[in-house]
Parts: C-alpha cells; structure tokens; sequence
C-alpha cells in the first residue's frame, strides 16, 4: 500500500543543502542566522515522517503515536562529549509504538547528506540480560533468526551489518561453536543506504516505509525475546 502524497511531504534539495552548510558551519551564531532555513528543513521533515506513519501503521501497530513523539531534536548533549559542536548534522526519526521513546526496537531513519542516509533496525547497545539472551537463542535455536536476517529479499535490501563483536568467544561458548560469529556479536544492527539521488525522488516515503515492512519480521523477533517473553535476568 503506497503512502498518500500530501503537500510540502517531499523531502527537497533545499533540505539537504541545509544540512550539508550546517555541518561546515556548526555554531550557534551561524544556526540563528540561517533559523529560517532549519525551521524549512524541520517542517518538510515532520510533513515526510507524517507520510511514513500513515504507511508503517498498515503493518504496525503505533497507538497514540505523533510525529513530534518520533523526531529527535537537533540539539547535541554536549555535557560529557569532547565534540562540542552543538548540532547534529543531520535529521533523525524512531518509528515504534510512542516514537523514539518507545524503549523496544524501532525503525530508526537517519537522513544525511552526500549518501549518509539510513534506514536501519536491529540490536543495538542492548542491556547485558538482553544480550545474554540474544546469545542463548542462538544458541538453542538459531534457525528462526537465520531464516529471517538470510532470507535473500532481507540480505539484498540491508547488506550492512552494523555495530560491535567480541574478538574472543564471550564466557561460557566454545571458539568453535558453529554460531560462533553471532555469538560474537554485542550488536547486530541492520542498514540500507539511500543516495542523495534516491531522498530526493518522489517515491522515497513509499521506499522507506518498503524497508520498514522488510526489517519487521528481525524487529518482532527481537522484541519478542527481549520485551514480551516473561523477563528473566540472566548473567553474562
């Protein structure tokens, strides 16, 4: 089902230029004086995810979720960072129940210039008893996760595998364990990369929303062992 078109609900080049001058010019001074181009920026970009909440609720249940609920701010927490630049240099969303607070996994859309745009879904910096039994499910039954993150549609759309592994087996798995490079892993996060020529099409909300609906079935695995299965803690 393709998303209903709605005026200003297309992303445009003005965005991205944006974006591109933004990261070159990364000050508060510069940021006031081009306020009227982010505030451009930021309504296109509130019009555009509207579009992908009307398409991801065709297969996601998102109740009581707003635009705004899903949309980081642009502001960095500078507090404990040595990069004290104080913005973003680009436009973010989270797309789950509530938005980006939604505390389970969620469709994270990261819109950036010259080919830095992302769609991406997975495990990421999970709480040592998630990871402990992301592990053990690999462990005892590995076939329902590989079923989903090798079918060739899911390997095609999303080709790169982001996020940390262990160079050594974690406690308590052997070095050749047959699933010893998903036992490595303390994330395992998902991504397809958009051109700058593909943000800009006509389609790209359709596009998106596409992944989203891909990425799903990885998604509810992970919720489900992690959030909807009875919490147990489980060491590492």
């Amino acid at each position: 089902m393709k998303t209903k078109n709605t005026p200003n609900s297309q992303l445009t080049v003005q965005t991205l230029d944006f974006l591109r001058d933004l990261a070159q010019n990364n000050n508060r001074e510069w940021f006031q004086a081009n306020r009227p181009r982010y505030d451009a920026a930021k309504a296109e970009f509130e019009h555009f995810v509207g579009r992908l909440l009307q398409g991801i609720e065709t297969f996601e249940n998102l109740p009581n979720t707003s635009i705004k609920d899903c949309i980081f701010r642009i502001n960095r927490d500078i507090r404990f960072s040595k990069d004290k630049a104080p913005y973003k240099k680009h436009l973010a969303a989270a797309v789950g129940p509530g938005g980006r607070h939604s505390g389970r996994i969620d469709y994270y859309l990261h819109l950036q210039p010259d080919g830095e745009s992302f769609l991406g879904a997975g495990m990421w910096q999970p709480t040592p008893a998630h990871l402990a039994k992301f592990r053990q499910e690999v462990d005892y039954n590995v076939d329902e996760l590989k079923d989903i993150i090798e079918a060739p549609e899911f390997r095609t759309y999303f080709p790169e595998i982001s996020g940390e592994s262990m160079k050594t087996a974690p406690k308590g798995y052997s070095a050749d364990h047959p699933e010893i490079d998903l036992l490595r892993r303390k994330e395992l996060f998902f991504m397809h990369r958009y051109s700058d020529k593909d943000v800009l099409k006509p389609g790209f909300a359709d596009e998106v929303v596409k992944g989203c609906r891909l990425i799903k079935p990885y998604c509810d695995y992970l919720n489900y062992l992690f959030y909807d299965e009875k919490d147990e803690t489980i060491s590492l």
